[in-house]
Protein backbone atom coordinates (compact mmCIF):
# COMPACT_ATOMS: atom_id res chain seq x y z
CA UNK A 1 0.00 0.00 0.00
CA UNK A 2 1.39 3.25 -1.48
CA UNK A 3 -0.40 6.82 0.09
CA UNK A 4 0.52 10.07 -0.88
CA UNK A 5 -1.07 13.01 0.34
CA UNK A 6 -0.45 16.23 -1.23
CA UNK A 7 -1.67 18.35 -4.09
CA UNK A 8 -0.92 18.56 -7.42
CA UNK A 9 -1.57 20.50 -10.87
CA UNK A 10 -4.57 18.71 -11.23
CA UNK A 11 -6.16 18.90 -8.54
CA UNK A 12 -5.52 15.92 -6.24
CA UNK A 13 -4.90 15.75 -2.54
CA UNK A 14 -4.75 12.27 -1.78
CA UNK A 15 -4.05 9.27 -3.85
CA UNK A 16 -3.54 5.49 -2.89
CA UNK A 17 -2.25 2.67 -4.50
CA UNK A 18 -2.87 -0.99 -4.97
CA UNK A 19 -1.09 -3.84 -6.63
CA UNK A 20 -1.34 -7.29 -7.63
CA UNK A 21 1.03 -9.41 -8.90
CA UNK A 22 1.71 -13.01 -10.53
CA UNK A 23 -2.08 -12.88 -11.57
CA UNK A 24 -2.64 -15.72 -14.22
CA UNK A 25 -3.76 -13.87 -16.81
CA UNK A 26 -2.32 -12.13 -19.91
CA UNK A 27 -1.17 -8.58 -19.79
CA UNK A 28 -2.59 -7.85 -23.85
CA UNK A 29 -6.28 -9.18 -22.07
CA UNK A 30 -5.84 -7.46 -18.68
CA UNK A 31 -4.69 -4.11 -20.54
CA UNK A 32 -8.28 -4.17 -22.26
CA UNK A 33 -9.89 -3.94 -19.15
CA UNK A 34 -7.50 -1.48 -17.67
CA UNK A 35 -8.33 0.54 -20.56
CA UNK A 36 -11.86 0.86 -19.79
CA UNK A 37 -11.65 2.29 -16.57
CA UNK A 38 -8.51 4.64 -16.57
CA UNK A 39 -10.01 8.37 -15.58
CA UNK A 40 -13.04 7.46 -14.68
CA UNK A 41 -15.04 8.02 -11.44
CA UNK A 42 -14.45 4.80 -8.37
CA UNK A 43 -18.42 4.17 -8.71
CA UNK A 44 -18.21 4.20 -12.36
CA UNK A 45 -15.40 2.08 -12.64
CA UNK A 46 -16.56 -0.88 -9.77
CA UNK A 47 -19.83 -1.54 -11.87
CA UNK A 48 -17.96 -1.44 -15.15
CA UNK A 49 -15.83 -4.30 -13.92
CA UNK A 50 -18.63 -5.85 -12.31
CA UNK A 51 -20.78 -6.62 -15.75
CA UNK A 52 -17.49 -6.34 -17.98
CA UNK A 53 -17.43 -10.13 -19.79
CA UNK A 54 -13.44 -10.25 -19.93
CA UNK A 55 -12.52 -12.64 -17.25
CA UNK A 56 -9.19 -10.56 -16.52
CA UNK A 57 -11.99 -7.77 -15.48
CA UNK A 58 -12.54 -9.78 -12.03
CA UNK A 59 -9.10 -9.55 -10.87
CA UNK A 60 -8.90 -5.65 -11.69
CA UNK A 61 -11.77 -5.14 -9.92
CA UNK A 62 -10.32 -6.89 -6.74
CA UNK A 63 -7.52 -3.92 -7.22
CA UNK A 64 -9.93 -1.48 -7.62
CA UNK A 65 -11.92 -2.59 -4.48
CA UNK A 66 -8.20 -2.60 -2.43
CA UNK A 67 -6.88 0.49 -4.05
CA UNK A 68 -9.91 1.96 -2.17
CA UNK A 69 -9.88 0.66 0.63
CA UNK A 70 -5.88 1.90 1.03
CA UNK A 71 -7.34 5.30 0.17
CA UNK A 72 -10.08 5.22 3.05
CA UNK A 73 -7.02 3.51 5.28
CA UNK A 74 -5.42 7.05 4.74
CA UNK A 75 -7.89 8.81 5.74
CA UNK A 76 -8.76 7.47 8.40
CA UNK A 77 -5.14 7.56 9.88
CA UNK A 78 -4.52 11.22 8.48
CA UNK A 79 -7.32 11.93 10.62
CA UNK A 80 -9.74 13.13 7.76
CA UNK A 81 -12.90 11.29 5.91
CA UNK A 82 -12.52 11.18 2.66
CA UNK A 83 -15.67 10.69 -0.24
CA UNK A 84 -15.43 7.85 -1.85
CA UNK A 85 -17.72 9.22 -4.67
CA UNK A 86 -14.94 11.84 -5.56
CA UNK A 87 -12.08 9.27 -5.59
CA UNK A 88 -10.86 8.84 -9.15
CA UNK A 89 -9.17 6.10 -11.22
CA UNK A 90 -6.20 8.59 -11.42
CA UNK A 91 -3.87 5.86 -13.42
CA UNK A 92 -4.05 1.85 -14.20
CA UNK A 93 -1.75 -0.10 -16.02
CA UNK A 94 -0.58 -3.45 -16.16
CA UNK A 95 2.74 -4.62 -16.52
CA UNK A 96 4.36 -8.15 -17.53
CA UNK A 97 5.23 -10.36 -15.11
CA UNK A 98 7.12 -14.03 -15.73
CA UNK A 99 5.90 -16.76 -18.01
CA UNK A 100 5.20 -20.03 -17.10
CA UNK A 101 6.73 -22.50 -20.10
CA UNK A 102 5.16 -25.46 -20.24
CA UNK A 103 5.63 -28.46 -23.23
CA UNK A 104 2.84 -29.84 -24.96
CA UNK A 105 3.66 -32.84 -27.13
CA UNK A 106 2.76 -33.04 -30.55
CA UNK A 107 2.53 -35.23 -33.52
CA UNK A 108 5.56 -37.31 -34.39
CA UNK A 109 7.19 -37.24 -31.58
CA UNK A 110 7.68 -33.45 -31.54
CA UNK A 111 6.47 -30.54 -28.61
CA UNK A 112 5.25 -27.33 -28.47
CA UNK A 113 6.15 -24.67 -26.15
CA UNK A 114 2.94 -23.01 -24.23
CA UNK A 115 3.75 -19.46 -22.76
CA UNK A 116 1.13 -19.75 -19.68
CA UNK A 117 2.04 -15.42 -18.86
CA UNK A 118 1.44 -13.35 -15.70
CA UNK A 119 0.22 -9.87 -15.02
CA UNK A 120 1.24 -7.25 -12.22
CA UNK A 121 -1.93 -4.96 -12.08
CA UNK A 122 -1.56 -1.28 -10.65
CA UNK A 123 -4.18 0.96 -9.69
CA UNK A 124 -4.04 4.55 -8.39
CA UNK A 125 -6.90 6.24 -7.05
CA UNK A 126 -6.99 9.84 -6.13
CA UNK A 127 -9.37 12.32 -4.79
CA UNK A 128 -10.30 14.74 -6.93
CA UNK A 129 -11.01 18.50 -5.07
CA UNK A 130 -14.22 20.35 -6.31
CA UNK A 131 -11.84 22.71 -8.85
CA UNK A 132 -9.89 19.73 -9.97
CA UNK A 133 -9.13 19.62 -13.82
CA UNK A 134 -11.31 16.42 -14.87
Amino acid sequence: MTTTTNSTEEGFVMEAKAQARFVRVTPMKARRVVDLIRGKSVPEAQALMRFAPQSASEPVLKVLNSAVANARHAADNAGSGIDEARLVVASAYVDEGPTMKRFRPRAQGRASRINKRTSHITVVVAEQTKGGAR
